[in-house]
């Protein structure tokens, strides 16, 4: 039997809704599988749980978690009790640099029965690897001074090891796939580091002479993703860049509630986490139209990290049947509740055992 432990952390908002439906997802397909069970073990990290400890976890959090496979993270943030900057770089960005998760992959795809958000969607189908330990969410930089003298400097940081190891996963991954890789730059604008991200781009890509290249302005990318997106395979991106790219590409998809992330350890050093894109949704908190696809999906997105990939796609498949039947959350054009979605999914599994 092959076990997978799960730190499973629900957060704030909608994720605390959909967390305990995601989970039994994962035990459906654990039992369709066979020779598979997930251990969940269940963690409170919040904004509740900074109001009452005053911390988003406790100072040996990261040990508790280093203790499983994977970390399952709903999501995080709620500004009326806690500000965001506080949350996510509490939890989050904690997790992220603690566990030297340096890669954040995110998948986008026209899925069956969802209407995607533009109009020449040529059944898009890609993946945005951001790099996700440094450029310009760095911790370098200060404030001075006050008033009309106040100063603040914020310093992007690259560095050739993480960039080039961006780059390569990028290059493999599209390997994989339609053979197609874009950077996404500025290097018209920003004359020091997006510079350096093309020369590094182009030093690599001379080891993958087959694989498509191509470079892109982060202002005309963030365009053509919205106008053609069938048109790109794999984007390579720095941190902020990547940021923003898979937020269009979830909304491109129709609704940011449908996009999965994973943050990725690439030498096994750490437990990765896997976290939908969207956030905490604090205005349709208790009604019960959450979309649980983000999530489920990211489960997808783990169950390829665990090498269960064949598994995975059997899992993406049915949701797709399940969208394309028309059983959908609001957000995408539906009627139906984050159970009724999240129950059709797993007795869809469940006829397949």
């Amino acid at each position: 039997m092959k076990q997978i432990k799960l730190a499973v952390i629900p957060g704030d908002g909608v994720g605390v809704e959909i967390m305990p439906y995601a989970t039994k997802v994962l035990d459906a397909v654990a039992d369709l599988h066979g020779g598979l069970k997930f251990e969940h073990e269940w963690y409170p990290y919040s904004c509740e749980y900074y109001l009452e400890h005053g911390e988003m976890m406790p100072k040996d959090g990261l040990d508790q978690l280093s203790q499983h496979d994977a970390v399952f993270l709903g999501a995080v943030g709620n500004p009326k009790l806690v500000a965001d900057h506080i949350s996510l770089w509490g939890l989050l960005i904690n997790i992220r640099r603690g566990f030297k998760q340096t890669l954040n992959i995110r998948h986008a795809k026209q899925l069956r029965g969802i209407q995607p958000m533009v109009t020449n969607p040529g059944g898009f189908d890609l993946i945005v690897v951001r790099e996700n330990s440094e450029g310009e969410y760095s911790e370098v930089g200060g404030r001075i001074h006050s008033g009309e003298d106040e100063l603040v400097v914020q310093n992007a940081v690259f560095t050739r090891k993480a960039t080039e190891r961006a780059m390569r996963y990028a290059f493999d991954l599209a390997k994989t796939r339609k053979g197609h890789v874009t950077s996404a730059t500025k290097s018209n604008g920003i004359v020091f580091s997006m510079p350096f991200w093309d020369e590094v781009f182009e030093q690599v890509g001379q080891d993958y002479p087959d694989i498509e290249k191509r470079t892109a302005h982060i202002d005309a990318l963030s365009a053509f993703l919205v106008s053609k997106p069938a048109e790109f395979d794999v984007i390579v991106a720095s941190n902020l860049f990547g940021d923003i790219l898979t937020d269009i590409s979830a909304a491109v998809m129709g609704s940011i509630g449908i996009g999965p992330a994973a943050n990725l350890n690439v030498d096994g050093t750490h437990p990765s986490m896997f976290e939908p894109v969207h956030g905490s949704a604090p205005d349709i908190v208790g009604r019960g139209i959450a979309n649980p696809i983000g999530q489920i999906w990211t489960g997808k997105m783990m169950l390829d990290h665990f090498g269960e990939s064949e598994l995975a796609d059997q899992l993406l498949t049915i949701v797709e049947d399940v969208t394309e039947s028309g059983m959908k959350t609001p957000d995408v054009g539906g009627n139906a509740t984050t159970g009724e979605v999240s129950e059709e999914i797993i007795s869809r599994i469940k006829q397949l055992t």
